[in-house]
């Protein structure tokens, strides 16, 4: 028994390296998404690439270099220990804000549609809100592994992070880009609580955050009516809720087994952002119900596996790559349910994508990315825990 122990402690002392521990789940969740994501690609954007460039797959072929690059990005995140993450959290604070302003600087930040949320990055225009989430999130995470103590006890140390998300929602607004903001806030919510922060706390940034972007909205006409129109679309079909409509048209058409691939109407110039925001409805209308029910499925699993993971790296005394798995986990959940929401006339119209769906090669580096970190903590969960258990097989031998 000692020698078993002993030869534990010295592989662990000497780092010697282990075999990856990855969750096939997880692995497989993401491939059928991805899979079917660029299947949906091609299909939704092949009419308006053949418009727009003269070539039918242009948007298919880059999505499929952003799938490689995510891959990539994966495969980073599955190699770096998550202790770094934890040990240079601030800087990643301050990389995002950096972004965050940066991004609305003229010259730097590039407008489209009256928002200035890009960088031009050759072949791609980079969403900075998307990396900026993932890195403030992280220090979310650690923030409340560091400060636990002061956070559940003290209502001004729970107010510290509760700035932090103020401050980054406020530049997003001003790029604007409701959608992230809300995500972003709603996230950070999420991990406070799950960290011990009291429910009472918790209540008064939530109810001041809702009031602020209650007044936000109600403070502009045209925005106000952007937001209610999806209440009743059909009172005004060919402005505020034809977008909408469209999508509500495609979902009916799909029925239980929809239309068959390829033979969407409401691509063909009918559903603006048919590839990228609008993906599900074409989704929807090609393969109906089933299809629908099988990629909520698919992300319903993902969720699932990394709130299991989650619970894992605390069982194993990993506090932060707890956190931060339910972090991974809470935000993918969330803007697949506020994406598909918008998609079914059940939410506000958001410029949110699908994650691992829509195009866009922003969306695609960071989900891949924190996927991999997602993978990378279950794998050193794993490697925590199996000493533990050779130890007690050990005893009882």
């Amino acid at each position: 028994m000692s020698t078993t122990a002993a030869t534990m402690s010295y592989a662990r002392s000497t780092g010697q390296p282990r075999r990856l521990a990855l969750d096939p789940w997880v692995i497989g969740a993401v491939a059928a998404l991805l899979l079917i994501g660029l299947v949906m690609v091609a299909s939704a954007s092949i009419g308006i690439a053949e418009k727009e460039t003269g070539q039918a797959f242009y948007y298919f072929r880059r999505q499929v270099i952003y799938v490689l690059a995510g891959l990539v990005a994966a495969l980073v995140g599955v190699a770096v220990p998550t202790r770094l993450w934890d040990k240079y959290s601030i800087y990643l604070l301050i990389g995002a804000f950096a972004m965050l302003v940066l991004v609305l600087i003229p010259g730097i930040g590039a407008s489209v549609n009256g928002a200035r949320r890009w960088v031009r990055l050759g072949i791609m225009n980079f969403q900075v809100s998307e990396a900026a989430r993932a890195m403030l999130l992280t220090y979310i995470a650690s923030y409340a592994v560091r400060r636990a103590d002061e956070m559940r006890a003290d209502f001004r140390g729970f107010m510290k992070p509760i700035g932090v998300l103020v401050a980054a929602a406020a530049l997003l607004l001003w790029e604007p880009d409701f959608g992230a903001a809300t995500v972003l806030m709603a996230t950070g919510f999420a991990v406070l609580f799950l960290a011990g922060v009291r429910l009472k706390h918790l209540l008064v940034p939530v109810v001041l955050a809702a009031s602020a972007m209650g007044a936000l909205a109600i403070s502009s006409p045209y925005r106000l009516r952007r937001l209610i129109a999806f209440l009743n679309p059909w009172d005004d079909p060919f402005d505020s809720g034809f977008q909408l409509v469209q999508s509500l048209i495609a979902i009916g058409r799909g029925e239980w087994f929809g239309v068959g691939l390829g033979s969407s109407v409401q691509k063909l110039f009918y559903l603006p952002e048919s590839h990228t925001d609008f993906v599900f409805a074409v989704l929807a209308e090609e393969f109906g119900f089933v299809g629908v029910a099988v990629v909520i499925g698919l992300f319903a699993l993902l969720v699932g596996r990394a709130l299991k993971i989650s619970r894992g790296a605390a069982a194993a005394g990993l506090a932060f790559q707890s956190y931060l798995a339910a972090t991974i986990g809470i935000w993918l959940g969330l803007q697949a349910f506020v994406n598909i929401g918008v998609n079914m006339g059940l939410l506000p119209t958001k410029g949110l994508t699908l994650p691992l769906l829509s195009y866009g090669g922003s969306s695609m580096l960071i989900t891949l990315g924190w996927l991999g970190v997602l993978l990378r903590i279950n794998h050193e969960t794993q490697a925590n825990a199996r000493p533990a258990g050779n130890a007690r097989e050990a005893r009882r031998a």
